[in-house]
């Protein structure tokens, strides 16, 4: 599927995810059960530390991510990705007074509509189906199968699988890695290290599918930003939420 057909389902997906949301978000409000060591009702510290995590991380490598993108695509994947989260940023008053679950899934709604290609629509997936998948659970113990959830959702909506050298290719490592209870550290290590393997690969999806053995030799800039991303998260959660 092309970009434009990716993005055109995902904004589908976004109104019908809004509209859910409306109509559960009272109901949620009422019960707000405690996820893990965390209120879900009362975490703005925590929702407001992570958008400028991912922030931060991203307008730190917007020329090395262009720079990826450039090689194998339309080398615009930094800029991109640095607009949908100065976007995310510029809400993040209204999204810390949000329960944690609402919080998540509005960032991917923010993100599919301000991040260009197919970036915007796959980790608008990744984010609302987290928020969905929380929604519905109590427990952070949980949280490795609402990942795997979620990743699943994303290679549906770019019928794309792990191989394919595209973001799918950190998702399910760091998944598994955080199955498997590995320390932030290690999940962190584990993206970067995932992230550097798709240099390896073949293209099957997107432009640098294109080019076929001749993507072979270059990161996916896609795999770059999610493991930028992941490594992001982790750092500050091992910095200010250690438990």
């Amino acid at each position: 599927m092309s970009a434009r057909g990716i993005w055109r389902e995902c904004r589908i997906l976004v109104l019908s995810r809004w509209q859910e949301h409306l109509r559960s978000r009272q109901q949620w409000r009422e019960k707000a059960p405690p996820l893990g060591g965390y209120e879900v009702q009362a975490e703005p510290v925590l929702v407001a530390g992570l958008i400028e995590a991912c922030r931060s991380a991203i307008a730190a490598n917007t020329d090395h991510l262009c720079a990826l993108d450039c090689a194998i695509g339309d080398g615009d994947h930094g800029i991109n990705m640095q607009r949908g989260w100065e976007a995310v940023s510029a809400e993040a008053a209204a999204l810390t007074g949000l329960p944690f679950p609402d919080a998540v899934e509005r960032i991917g709604m923010t993100l599919v509509m301000n991040v260009g290609g197919a970036a915007g629509p796959l980790y608008g997936t990744l984010l609302i189906e987290i928020g969905r998948e929380l929604r519905a659970r109590d427990r952070t113990e949980d949280f490795p199968i609402v990942l795997k959830k979620a990743i699943d959702a994303v290679a549906r909506r770019g019928r794309s699988h792990a191989g394919d050298k595209t973001l799918l290719d950190v998702l399910y490592p760091v998944q598994d890695a955080l199955q498997k209870c590995s320390s932030l550290n290690d999940i962190a290590q584990q993206a970067e290290f995932s992230a550097n393997l798709t240099a390896a690969m073949k293209a099957m999806r997107g432009r640098a599918s294109y080019l076929g053995d001749r993507s072979i030799g270059h990161v996916d800039p896609g795999a770059s930003s999610c493991a930028l991303l992941t490594t992001a998260i982790c750092r500050y959660l091992g910095e200010n939420h250690p438990q």
